[in-house]
């Protein structure tokens, strides 16, 4: 039993796997239980599976208060808040890359359960690494910090880029790389059929494999900025870590509600530019007023008051605007 009191990155590893242990318990009922069978998950369907991933992951903030304070519990929470918004880009990307290789929606789930595997490991080798630097080089938030500044300015200057999946250079490696099917095999990944060249029977990836590539490829890129970002809030590891994990599940579970009212948050990046700017201006405010930290209680309110103004203002703004027509995840022709 002293194993479990064993310190791994700063805590007991009975809190990492009980953490562990509720993420893996929840994955095997959604797709053990909830979804077994490939249906297409409806507007409601998502609000539901959403609300029960943010109800936990907002619960968990109360064993982070129970086992360590409330400051490290506001820590936690804005953490979660400031990942969940900043992996709202990720959904529009999730959606082009879905209708690019015209996935139905009776599927895409099956690509988004599997990527949060992907998620898990990717995120936790980035953290590991990120937590180790900085307690050998502490002067490495800073750059974390100055590199959200210019992020976040950047993003209030550089206009939205079409992006065309026809030009990626990783797409194109997989091609290359692997025999492709041209149209889907069910929910399979891969299929065994034969060679046109050799006529023996191989096995070939399907576009459902060549999506979630991209996607976990697009994950680690916007991880990226998110990472640093709640490390300029809190160099805890295990918040670090918990938190990114509870968002994006509580995210993809939104995907689909989100998918359909995404013209609606055009607007949204705005804040998130301040709100990048504000995570990263941090460190040099506390060392300019000679405090420890920026407060965690002021840093929790903050946030929350620019994401509640940028989402106000952009229902507003495309309330009068009108709706944009979304096109639909079935509307591009299948990969050739």
């Amino acid at each position: 039993m002293e194993i479990l009191f064993f310190l791994f990155l700063g805590k007991p590893l009975w809190m990492w796997l009980v953490f562990l242990a509720l993420v893996m318990g929840l994955l095997i009922f959604d797709l053990g239980v909830l979804h077994k069978d490939d249906h297409e998950i409806g507007v409601a369907e998502s609000l539901k599976l959403s609300a029960m991933y943010i109800s936990l992951g907002l619960g968990f903030a109360g064993f982070i208060w129970w086992q360590m304070d409330a400051a490290a519990t506001a820590q936690y929470l804005t953490a979660f808040v400031v990942e969940k918004t900043l992996a709202m880009d990720n959904v529009f990307v999730i959606a082009l890359i879905f209708g690019f290789f015209a996935i139905p929606r009776e599927y895409q789930h099956r690509v988004l359960f599997w990527g949060i595997l992907g998620v898990i490991l990717l995120r936790g080798i980035m953290i590991g690494l990120g937590a180790t630097i900085i307690d050998q080089y502490h002067w490495v938030l800073y750059v974390f910090a100055a590199f959200l500044i210019f992020t976040g300015i950047r993003m209030l200057f550089v206009s939205d880029k079409k992006h065309d999946l026809n030009d990626n250079v990783l797409l194109k490696f997989l091609k290359r790389r692997f025999n492709v099917t041209d149209r889907l095999n069910g929910h399979a990944f891969f299929v065994r059929q034969a060679d046109p060249k050799t006529g023996k029977l191989v096995r070939f990836a399907t576009p459902l494999f060549l999506a979630l590539i991209l996607i976990e490829v697009a994950d680690l890129v916007f991880a990226v900025d998110s990472v640093p970002a709640v490390f300029t809030i809190t160099t805890d590891p295990y918040i670090v870590y918990t938190s990114n994990i509870f968002a994006v599940l509580g995210l993809r579970a939104l995907y689909f509600a989100l998918a359909a009212v995404l013209h609606r948050f055009a607007y949204l990046k705005y804040a998130l530019s301040l709100l990048l700017v504000f995570i990263g201006s941090k460190i040099f405010v506390a060392d300019a007023m000679g405090w420890e930290k920026f407060p965690p209680e002021w840093s929790l309110g903050i946030t929350f008051a620019i994401l509640g103004a940028g989402i106000v203002f952009s229902l507003w703004k495309t309330g009068q605007t009108g709706p944009v027509v979304a096109r639909s995840a079935t509307d591009t022709p299948p990969l050739g």
